[in-house]
């Protein structure tokens, strides 16, 4: 294969560092290029190979395409066992490659040279499929990398894959206006899909014509920009006050593009109008089936255009609701940027310093801890690429490999990597890929010593956060004291960590530094990481809304039984769409 590159020059070649980070690094770009690009991305046999599967993971359920080539143990079985591989006793034909098989779209193992025609082929189906995209496996055994094979020049041309925009049929659009123009408080929940086929103008046309309020997901975020008179924000678990009162009362929902997760439904609680229907476009019909809807399987800028003369309008009693709650949801936005906390600032200050300091195309990425959730309640998205959080997987590790992606894909726009320091300890050799090719990122790296999400959703559950923090465990406590009298914390000292990887370092202490951070990184040609410590207390409001987390239905602890009480209590709140 390192023949075929260096004397083909087939592919342009970027050296990874981690086979993990280096798959992020795929997703972030073939996100960023909605989709119509992607890297190959290889490995050896082995924990290289294995390193991958999260990888794997994050892009099928991210439905992101990613084509993986790892190496494979020898077809021939000659030298079996060779080093690393995994000898199965009921089995000969099995390797670590078997693993991939649960996270991929297609997988395949080439065990003869030929095999690949009908595999790359059959490989380029998937990774071009709007509906069945995600990780494609190629499992490469190493002598059958070694073989040569007269290949056809038909297989060696120049094709060309269209990517297909499928239309809606005209029934199942009659079906979803029928129940819109019976609906008196319709709501649009905007997922990836409309960012992904492009149809944030034809999004706006509708609900300008409409005056449909739209709250977005995760990946649906930036579908309008955050101040278009129709924009809820977020919805479900991590969502706004506006997005999630509007989607308590609402009789119709229609989801364009969206897949139905937990955080967006709040665990199917958001929804609590008895006699609330669904109507779900999407391209997947997994997903446009999901809820008992409607189901309208088609592209979402296609179907959007269809409708584009439905010939309905939400009452003006409906439409000012909604907008002064967004208006009320703005000004709310402006107090969590501005609380002047101290000593350390809230996490909710350093997140509206960057969106205040950033421009419409500047991208800002993450993924992991309790920052994807402020993010996605608080980001002013103002361009429908500005916004790239990776919450389908929630991936420890993703930001900065995602971000260097990000770059990659998209050199003229500014990148910033939102990262905790618990993610940041994950993955973050991609500092030196990133000095390599000449991807300057800023990576806002923000310091709370420990796991903060996972500290406050324990203390949520009355187990008092314990094992969240970096400090040193107490003789003979098993790392189990939680956060009473605490000792102090570890000695590590992130920014020299990333100072030694060769970025340019600027330790912010308090949110006026991190301004003129922000400001000095602007005029520096390499990666640029800032460091500041904030207070890991001072957390964003869940607004009105709910995540089925169970607690123990039995516990000593009087904290524990009455966070099962509230438990308890809001469970009934959970419903099956039917």
């Amino acid at each position: 294969m390192a023949q075929a590159l260096v004397r083909f020059q087939l592919l342009p070649y970027h050296m990874a560092r981690n086979e993990q980070s280096m798959v992020h690094s795929a997703v972030g770009y073939a996100r960023m290029k909605d989709r119509l690009q992607t890297f190959a991305c290889t490995s050896s046999i082995g924990p290289g190979a294995t390193n991958m599967i999260t990888g794997a993971a994050l892009a099928t359920v991210n439905r992101l395409p990613v084509l993986l080539l790892p190496g494979d143990v020898f077809a021939s079985r000659i030298p079996d066992p060779v080093l690393q591989q995994l000898e199965v006793p009921a089995r000969g034909d099995v390797s670590v490659n078997d693993a991939f098989q649960a996270v991929s779209r297609y997988w395949d193992r080439i065990s003869r040279p030929e095999q690949i025609i009908p595999a790359a082929l059959a490989a380029m189906r998937v990774l071009a499929s709007p509906a069945d995209t995600g990780a494609v496996t190629l499992a490469l055994p190493q002598d059958v990398q070694a073989e040569a094979y007269d290949y056809p020049d038909e297989f060696l041309a120049k094709r060309v894959w269209h990517i297909e925009r499928r239309p809606a049929e005209r029934a199942a659009l009659d079906r979803a206006v029928a129940a819109l123009r019976s609906a008196k408080r319709p709501l649009i929940v905007a997922g990836g899909g409309v960012i992904y086929s492009c149809a944030s103008q034809a999004l706006r046309a509708f609900v300008d014509a409409t005056g449909i309020p739209v709250a977005e997901t995760q990946a649906g975020k930036g579908s309008l920009p955050y101040d278009h008179s129709s924009a809820l924000g977020a919805i479900g678990a991590t969502g706004t006050a506006a997005a999630n009162r509007t989607a308590r009362d609402a009789d119709l929902v229609i989801g364009i593009g969206t897949r139905w997760s937990d955080f967006v439904t709040a665990s199917k609680s958001a929804f609590a109008n008895p006699h609330v229907r669904f109507v779900n476009i999407n391209v997947a019909e997994l997903d446009a089936a999901k809820h008992g809807a409607l189901m309208v399987t088609a592209d979402a800028r296609a179907a959007l255009e269809a409708l584009a003369d439905v010939g309905y309008r939400v009452e003006a009693a409906y439409r000012e609701e909604c907008a002064k709650l967004a208006r009320e949801w703005d000004a709310e936005v402006t107090r969590q940027y501005s609380f002047g906390h101290g000593p350390l600032p809230a996490q909710s200050e350093v997140i509206g310093t960057v969106n205040t300091f950033s421009s419409p195309t500047d991208v800002v990425v993450c993924a992991a801890g309790s920052m994807p959730g402020d993010l996605h309640k608080l980001w002013r998205t103002r361009d429908r690429k500005q916004y790239h959080v990776e919450y389908g997987y929630s991936c420890m590790g993703y930001e900065i490999a995602g971000a260097l992606g990000v770059k990659m894909a998209t050199p003229e726009r500014e990148v910033y990597a939102l990262v905790g320091d618990g993610s940041y300890l994950m993955l973050n050799e991609a500092i030196v890929t990133s000095l390599q090719e000449r991807a300057k990122l800023v990576v806002v790296l923000v310091d709370n010593h420990g796991y903060a999400s996972i500290g406050g959703l324990s203390r949520s559950l009355g187990t008092d956060g314990f094992g969240t923090q970096f400090r040193q465990p107490k003789d003979g406590s098993r790392g189990l004291d939680g956060e009473r009298d605490p000792a102090p914390f570890l000695a590590t000292d992130l920014a020299a960590n990333a100072e030694s990887l060769g970025a340019h370092v600027i330790r912010a202490r308090g949110i006026a530094e991190l301004r003129e951070a922000l400001a000095a990184a602007k005029k520096i040609d390499r990666t640029v990481v800032i460091h500041i410590e904030v207070d890991r207390y001072a957390s964003v409001p869940s607004y009105e809304s709910w995540w089925d987390v169970p607690v123990a239905e039995v516990s000593g602890p009087a904290s524990v039984r009455d966070a099962r009480a509230a438990y308890e209590k809001a469970k009934p709140k959970q419903r099956r769409y039917l």
